[in-house]
């Protein structure tokens, strides 16, 4: 399906007759069709979303041989909450119980943690289950999962506007000084390094309001998988491919 590449132990991709690139050191995935699988199955949309709670521990796993050090998924977006109230609480449930469930694990695996998104809407018992799991994973660095939780990038785009207004009116920041970089301080993602590589599950060719600044450069995969059953051998696949995309960066190769 993705040829005759592989990966070797320093997370390089080896394709036959290509010279061997480095891999995506970040991935952002845009986790799509859980309540497509769900109702081809005859089960509810909520059976979904918990195959697909499943699957993230899958990928998570697979990222240290594949070179992946940081992976960032969309769980929920601002725009989710136009959905039905049964499926909001469920899926507000569901994040519950897996962090509950997997904080051990996670700490144990040597991944770190983090949410990105605007927490205030969010139910404070999910908040304070968020903000422990990213407290007791903090030393953690095999893995960064970044989980996007009421997410969305103009939403996150305008709360970095806002505080970075507050600091000119503040007088803490100047005008003149602002530039990407300044704004790239005021997002959630201000630890992280840009996405390299972006997939999206489903068949669905959309960006979806995910990571709109930050994924400038990256590179995109469409896949019709379902999230679902997207495996890590199918993940494995797009990552190893990555590695003979020409990136340029807007130049040209001499």
């Amino acid at each position: 399906m993705f040829g005759r590449n592989g990966i070797n132990g320093a997370g390089c991709v080896e394709t036959a007759g290509v010279e061997a690139q480095q891999g995506p050191r970040h991935v952002a995935v845009i986790m799509d069709g859980n309540g497509r699988w769900a109702q081809a199955r005859g089960r509810p949309r909520l059976f979904g979303h918990h195959a697909g709670a499943k699957r993230v521990r899958e990928i998570v796993n697979a990222c240290p041989d594949l070179g992946v050090k940081y992976l960032t998924v969309f769980a929920f977006s601002t725009e989710n909450w136009n959905r039905t109230q049964t499926e909001v609480a469920g899926l507000m449930s569901l994040f519950r119980r897996y962090i509950s469930k997997e904080t051990r694990a996670l700490r144990d695996e040597g991944v770190r943690v983090r949410f990105i998104g605007d927490r205030v809407r969010l139910d404070n018992k999910l908040v304070v289950l968020m903000d422990e799991l990213e407290t007791i994973t903090e030393l953690n660095d095999r893995v960064h999962l970044t989980i996007a939780l009421n997410y969305g990038s103009r939403d996150e785009v305008s709360r970095a506007i806002k505080d970075l207004a507050g600091d000119i009116a503040a007088g803490t920041l100047a005008p003149e000084d602002v530039d990407e970089e300044t704004l790239t301080r005021y997002l959630d993602t201000k630890v992280l390094p840009d996405p390299d590589l972006v997939i999206r599950t489903s068949g669905e060719a959309r960006v979806s309001n995910f990571l709109l600044w930050q994924s400038a450069y990256a590179e995109y995969e469409f896949v019709d998988t379902l999230w679902p059953d997207f495996t890590k051998d199918i993940f494995a696949g797009i990552v190893s491919a990555y590695g003979v995309r020409d990136r340029r960066y807007g130049g040209v190769r001499p």
